[in-house]
């Protein structure tokens, strides 16, 4: 006799994205207002830091400024030092670092009604959520990111992850925040690299949702790299709407195969790898972008004049669109083989957006390894071209 016990519910998710600058000073009410609105009559909450090296190196007056405005909160209470852990891909790739995470965790007592309270770019967002979820069967974590990329893209989502066996977020959960506060001033002390790269995931989302937001970008190639911060909030804003938007109303927990929001990171994932991660996410993803974007002219999606207007506005960002590991023929064959590590990291059939029309992707199942090569070419020629200007001015 065969007998059959049907489940199922649904679970509501809610988190909001809050825009400030100085968080943790004592006149911004905002950290203070979100703890006293989930306090808990019965007891004090803990929260626990963990906080990238390199912000804490940066703003050396944040270690008072969070004890400061923690002494006057009646709800939570600090559950001890901040941890510091070396930001960078490099913490997603070091077993150590999550097992810190998860030790500290055990050692200050921080349980489920608790918080993990994580500063810093999306590698330490993503390892602190990823070490959050898994203890006590998930911990509460807010994220507080201190880097363009991470406040526009990866910081507002929810993804967590580390790497493992080499393979990009191999290890990892979906298990949104219970908030995110995009803190502005945290970008003053960012290096120019750091400042531009993020700029990148606005381009990709821009080019397969909103065409408007593209033309915008453009018009503001010449103040953008000049660090003008009003024009970099506005992208930041932008770009993580059109990011929540996504989630929202697309498949936030990746069950199928289309990952729009994908847009030139097959390619990108494998550059990180081939650099041994010295090449920044975001650079990669220009450098992604840029592949997939000739190829959709190659394909006759694009005009090849879109198609330059494109690589033209990333190279004017001061973003690469091309690097010297394509310039042998293992490099490019190792490129290659990042399009059969992305359809694995899917599970299931392959699946790569492309631009059906400039504002608007859409999803192919096959590629052509002969127009990447292709493509790749082209990039080349086009860096080499704006070399040979360097070298005569």
């Amino acid at each position: 006799m065969e007998r059959v016990l049907k489940q199922g519910f649904n679970i509501d998710y809610s988190y909001n994205i809050y825009f400030t600058e100085g968080i943790f000073a004592p006149q911004n009410n905002l950290l203070r207002d979100f703890f006293f609105q989930r306090r808990n009559p019965d007891f004090k909450q803990k929260v626990l830091f963990v906080v990238d090296r390199g912000v804490w190196e940066n703003h050396p007056a944040l270690a008072g400024q969070i004890k400061d405005y923690f002494q006057d909160l009646d709800d939570v209470v600090l559950a001890g030092e901040p941890l510091i852990l070396a930001g960078g891909e490099v913490c997603k790739n070091n077993p150590e670092a999550l097992e810190s995470i998860v030790q500290t965790i055990d050692d200050y007592g921080v349980d489920r009604h608790s918080y993990v309270v994580a500063i810093g770019g999306g590698a330490i967002l993503d390892l602190a959520g990823y070490a959050s979820a898994i203890s006590h069967r998930g911990i509460r974590h807010i994220r507080i990111p201190t880097t363009v990329l991470s406040q526009n893209d990866s910081g507002v989502g929810v993804k967590n992850s580390v790497n493992y066996k080499g393979k990009k977020n191999f290890l990892g959960t979906f298990t949104p925040p219970v908030a995110v506060f995009n803190d502005y001033s945290f970008l003053s002390t960012l290096d120019n690299r750091s400042w531009l790269a993020g700029i990148s995931e606005a381009i990709k989302v821009a080019l397969i949702k909103d065409l408007d937001f593209y033309n915008w970008i453009q018009a503001q190639a010449d103040d953008l790299p000049r660090r003008d911060s009003q024009s970099m909030s506005e992208l930041i804003y932008r770009c993580a709407d059109l990011h929540l938007e996504h989630i929202r109303n697309g498949d936030p927990f990746e069950l199928g195969s289309s990952r729009p929001l994908d847009f030139g990171h097959w390619s990108a994932h494998k550059l990180e790898q081939l650099s041994n991660f010295e090449v920044l996410h975001g650079e990669a993803v220009a450098i992604g972008i840029a592949i997939d974007v000739v190829y959709s002219y190659l394909i006759g999606n694009l005009s090849e004049h879109e198609a330059l207007s494109v690589v033209h506005l990333i190279h004017h960002l001061g973003l690469p669109v091309y690097h010297p590991i394509l310039s042998k023929p293992e490099g490019k064959q190792q490129l290659i083989k990042g399009l059969t590590e992305f359809q694995e990291h899917l599970g299931g059939r392959l699946t790569v957006v492309l631009l059906e029309r400039m504002g608007k992707g859409k999803d192919y199942h096959q590629i052509d390894t002969e127009y990447v090569l292709q493509a790749i070419d082209f990039l080349s020629e086009f860096q080499q071209a704006y070399n040979q200007l360097d070298e005569v001015s």
